[in-house]
This record gives structure tokens, C-alpha cells and sequence, in this order.
């Protein structure tokens, strides 16, 4: 549903008019004045929405409608700035407090200090950043990175993400605390689907903006583009349609175009919708398995490693003249390290092995102990950091996991030292 010019209050149409937004539907009227109505309100804000509907547009409308307009504004990507730098970028940190920390350097909660700070893909902040994060919202106290100094600050912070925020605190990714503090007033930013006429809107203004600044004729839509534009899903929302839309205007410049011309800009699958896995949705499943199936494989070479020392020991005479542990090296492999296989008896009474494992089995009356698969796991990735002397990058890429998963398994597993 569209709502007419006189239905919009002043504040809103100047907001739409300085923010360069488009669009009529009522879903979008509603969030523009959801944001000037809190403005003046120094209120915690969450802005929910897909990836693409223009969610970075609401925290500026927030801060140029308060009383902090003439503070700084800063906006921080809680998903591009890796876990192990994180604190430091939001808080500062000491010079000395970590390995390149040549001079003591002030973070963005400090440099922001009256104004506003929006924290874009909120829900991609580690739990121990959270906690740093909670803190601020609920004192405005913080301590840099390798410092023992409470400072404090007075600041606003706007959070967006494109996440279900429930399902993560239910699957304890994000503090339920934080979540409620942080979602004081929330606004809810629509699809493009759900716009209505909007979609044809945005599609002249894009085309327009490209003819200007590229000064070339501008493309147009007759009625079967405009209806193939609306019934499209835009998975992307406004910023896939602004790429499709300068694709088109670049190689039909001056055309007026039908649905059939438009079809080729525009992804097969349109009649149906299937989200995208991009980076902000990441989960570690997949690398969580390739770890596991590591685990087992490598249980899998010991087991069969006992079972053939089992056989040489049964095999052998009950009194050997001389019995010998020849330790051959291990093979690493891309992503364990593996025992080699048994190598053939060089005599009757010789029997070769490489690993203590197999010397505990070779004991009378010893039943063979199977590690659980987190001890497996636990000595697989103390290895690999042994090997590459504690480097966690060098560790991560032969273990073929992120740094963010060994990170966590370090730490898990008391691995610090």
C-alpha cells in the first residue's frame, strides 16, 4: 500500500529528501518515522532487516534528528574487522598491550565520545566483546586493551543486523542481556518485495542517476518490465536491483525495455526465492565436520594400528630373544598427523612400531584405551601449534579450519600456553 504526499508528515519528507530515499509504501513511511520519532529520544536502537534494504540510512536519519547531531558519527562493521583486533578497534588499546602495538591508540567508543556510534552486523561480535559492549550501554564505562584505567563515555550506539536475533540468543551466539539492552526501540526495515510500487520507482531514479553521471541517454520501462520488475523477489533488495538496473541502463542505453529485454539481467530462478549463505550468516558446521571427520580418521588409523601390534604380539614366541621398538616419523598430511603404517618384521623376533600407543598395547593384560574425540581433537590441534611453534595462522591453514574456530578450540580446550 502507498501512501500519498499529504499523508507524510514534513519530517519524513525532509528526511527523504536529505537521505536521497525513494519510495511511497506505507512499510517504508512507517520505519522513516519510526527513526525521527525516537531521534530525539537517547535511546538504545536495533534496525532489522535483509541484506540490502538500505539499513544504513536509519542510523544517520537517527543521529541528524538528535541532539548529538553536531557530535561525530561513526560506523563500524562488526563482521570485517577480524575477533582478535576487535577489542582494540572498539575500545583502544595500550602501547605494548600486544604484539605491533607501537603507541597507545584511543577506540572508537573514545573517539565518538557525544556522539554516535552504529554498529552494522551486530551479531557477528564475539561473546567476550559483548560482554565490553554491555557494559558501555549500561554505565558507559570501558577499559582499553592492556590497560587497568576505567574510562568512561557518553555516547549513543545504534545496532543493525540482517539476523534473526531470537534464534541466535536461543542458540547462545549473542547475549540475551545485550539483546534486550540494545533493542530499546527497534525498526523493522521492509524487503523490496513487500514495497509495492516502490520497485518501479527506484528503477527510474536508478536509471536516471546512471545516465547522468555517465551521460548517456536514459533507458526506460514499459508496462511488461515494470510488471516483471514487481513481481520479481529481489533476494538482494535495493542493491540488487540498482546493479541490475545499471547493467541494463549500460548496454540498452536509450531503449525502452520490455519484460523480454529485461529478462537476461535478471537470475533464472526469480519465481522462486532462495537466500543466499553469504558471510554475515556464516556458521562453523561445515568446518566443525571437516574437523570431526579429521578426528575420526585419524582414530580410525590408530584402531587399525592396534589391531595389526595385537597380531604381531599374539604371533610371536612366548619368549623372544629380542624384542625391538624401531620409531619411525610421522607423516603430516594436510590435515592431520598420522602414524606410518607398521613396517614388515625385519626377522622373526623383531617387532617394529612408532608410537608409545603401540608399546602400551603390547603390555599383558592391557586392554586397548580409545580416546574420546575431544582428547583426540584436544592433542591433534596441540600438535599442529607445537609444529608450527604456536603461529595460530599456520596452525589454522594445516588444520583446514578459520582462525576464529581454533581461536575457540584453544581456548576450549585450556590450550593457551
Amino acid at each position: 500500500m502507498e501512501v500519498t504526499l499529504t499523508d507524510i508528515s514534513p519530517e519524513v519528507q525532509r528526511a527523504k529528501q536529505r537521505f536521497g530515499i525513494a519510495g511511497n509504501s506505507a512499510v517504508l513511511i512507517a520505519a522513516i518515522q519510526r527513526a525521527v520519532q525516537v531521534a530525539p529520544i537517547d535511546l538504545s536502537v536495533l534496525v532489522t532487516g535483509e541484506s540490502g534494504t538500505g539499513k544504513e540510512f536509519f542510523p544517520q536519519i537517527i543521529h541528524a534528528y538528535s541532539a548529538r547531531k553536531h557530535s561525530r558519527y561513526i560506523a563500524v562493521n562488526c563482521g570485517a574487522i577480524p575477533e582478535g583486533t576487535i577489542d582494540s578497534e572498539l575500545f583502544g588499546h595500550e602501547k605494548g598491550a600486544f604484539t605491533g602495538a607501537v603507541a597507545s591508540r584511543k577506540g572508537y567508543f573514545e573517539e565518538a565520545d557525544g556522539g554516535t556510534i552504529f554498529l552494522d552486523e551486530v551479531a557477528e561480535l564475539p561473546l567476550t566483546t559483548q560482554a565490553r559492549l554491555l557494559r558501555v550501554l549500561e554505565s558507559g564505562e570501558f577499559i582499553r586493551v592492556g590497560s587497568s584505567e576505567v574510562q568512561k563515555t557518553n555516547i549513543r550506539v545504534v545496532a543493525a543486523t540482517n539476523v534473526d536475533m531470537l534464534k541466535a540468543v536461543a542458540e547462545g551466539k549473542f547475549r540475551e542481556d545485550l539483546y534486550y539492552r540494545l533493542s530499546t526501540v527497534m525498526i523493522s526495515v521492509p524487503p523490496l518485495r513487500d514495497r509495492g510500487n516502490d520497485v518501479a520507482l527506484l528503477a527510474r531514479k536508478f536509471s536516471a542517476d546512471f545516465a547522468e553521471r555517465y551521460r548517456m541517454p536514459q533507458i526506460t520501462f514499459d508496462d511488461t518490465a515494470r510488471r516483471l520488475l514487481m513481481q520479481y523477489r529481489w533476494p538482494g533488495n535495493v542493491r540488487q536491483l540498482k546493479n541490475v538496473v545499471e547493467q541494463a541502463a549500460l548496454f540498452e542505453a536509450g531503449r525502452t525495455l520490455s519484460s523480454s529485454d529485461l529478462e537476461p539481467y535478471l537470475p533464472s530462478s526469480s519465481a522462486v526465492y532462495t537466500p543466499a549463505v553469504t558471510e554475515a550468516h556464516h556458521n562453523y558446521g561445515h568446518e566443525r565436520d571437516m574437523l570431526f571427520n579429521m578426528i575420526f580418521r585419524l582414530q580410525s588409523e590408530l584402531d587399525s594400528l592396534r589391531r595389526e601390534v595385537d597380531h604381531l604380539r599374539t604371533s610371536a614366541p612366548a619368549t623372544p630373544p629380542l624384542v625391538e621398538a624401531i620409531e619411525a616419523p610421522a607423516v603430516e598430511t594436510e590435515t592431520a598427523i598420522v602414524a606410518p603404517a607398521v613396517a614388515q618384521p625385519t626377522s622373526t623376533h623383531l617387532v617394529p612400531y612408532s608410537s608409545t600407543t603401540a608399546i602400551a598395547a603390547m603390555q599383558p593384560h592391557s586392554a586397548p584405551q580409545v580416546a574420546t574425540l575431544e582428547e583426540t581433537e584436544k592433542e591433534t590441534i596441540r600438535r599442529s601449534l607445537r609444529k608450527n611453534d604456536g603461529r595460530r595462522k599456520a596452525t589454522a591453514k594445516e588444520l583446514n579450519i578459520s582462525e576464529r574456530t581454533l581461536y575457540r578450540k584453544i581456548k576450549e580446550y585450556g590450550l593457551d600456553d
